[in-house]
C-alpha cells in the first residue's frame, strides 16, 4: 500500500509539468475564440466534449475565418486522426469495461501517451495514463474557461510563446525512450524529416500524420 502510494504521489510529480503546459496553453485557445468573436461558451464546451487540443485550434480558426460548422468539425477530425494509432498503443492500459474505455479513450492525448509509455512497467505505465490523462483534462478546461473569461483582455496570446509549451513537454517526454532504443531513435528520425520536409506544402497538423509514415517503413 506504501510503495503504491509513493508511486501515486511520484506520477502526479513528473506530470504536473504536463498539466502546467496545458493549463497555458488552454488559456490562449479560451482567449482567441473569445477574442475572435466567439461566445463564450463556444470553446468551454469544446474544451469538454472534444477534447483534442490542436484540432480546437484549427477548427477554431476556420470558423473565425467564415467556415460552416461543418468545415470545422472535418479539419478537427482529420488533424485528430492521429489519436487512432495513440489509441492503439495504450489500448491495454484502459482497463475492462465499456464506460471505463469510453473514458480513457477520451483521454488519449500526445502527451498523456508519451507519458504512459515512458514508464517502465504495465502497472506503472496504467497508473501514468488515468493520473496524467485525468490532470491534464481537468488542467486544460480550467485554462480553456479561465482564457475565455478574459477574452480580450490579454492581447495578442502569440507573443507569449505559449505554443511552444506543449512541444518543450513532449521533448522531455521521450527523450528516455530516444536513449534507450535505437530503432525508437531511427523512427523518430524519419518521422520528423518526413514532417519538417512536407511542413511547407500542407496545412498544419497534416505532417503529424505522414510522419507516421517512418513506423511503417522502420518496421520493414
Amino acid at each position: 500500500m506504501r510503495s503504491l502510494h509513493r508511486t501515486g504521489t511520484a506520477l502526479v510529480r513528473d506530470s504536473s509539468l504536463v498539466w502546467l503546459a496545458g493549463g497555458i496553453v488552454g488559456v490562449s485557445f479560451g482567449a482567441v475564440s473569445v477574442a475572435g468573436g466567439l461566445p463564450v461558451w463556444v470553446p468551454v464546451l469544446m474544451s469538454l466534449v472534444v477534447y483534442a487540443g490542436s484540432a480546437q485550434f484549427s477548427a477554431v480558426g476556420v470558423l473565425l475565418a467564415g467556415g460552416g460548422p461543418l468545415a470545422a468539425a472535418a479539419t478537427g477530425l482529420l488533424l485528430n486522426t492521429r489519436t487512432a494509432a495513440f489509441g492503439l498503443a495504450v489500448a491495454d492500459l484502459l482497463g475492462p469495461g465499456r464506460a471505463t474505455r469510453l473514458l480513457g479513450a477520451h483521454l488519449v492525448t500526445d502527451e498523456t501517451v508519451a507519458f504512459a509509455l515512458a514508464q517502465p512497467d504495465p502497472a506503472r505505465r496504467r497508473a501514468a495514463f488515468w493520473i496524467s490523462g485525468l490532470g491534464l483534462f481537468a488542467a486544460w478546461n480550467v485554462g480553456v474557461a479561465a482564457g475565455a473569461l478574459a477574452g480580450s483582455a490579454l492581447g495578442d496570446t502569440g507573443r507569449y510563446g505559449l505554443d511552444a509549451a506543449f512541444p518543450a513537454v513532449l521533448v522531455a517526454l521521450v527523450l528516455p525512450v530516444l536513449r534507450a532504443d535505437a530503432g525508437v531513435r531511427r523512427s523518430a528520425l524519419l518521422g520528423a524529416a518526413i514532417a519538417l520536409a512536407v511542413t511547407p506544402a500542407v496545412p498544419a497538423g497534416v505532417p503529424v500524420l505522414l510522419s507516421l509514415c517512418a513506423l511503417v517503413v522502420v518496421r520493414r
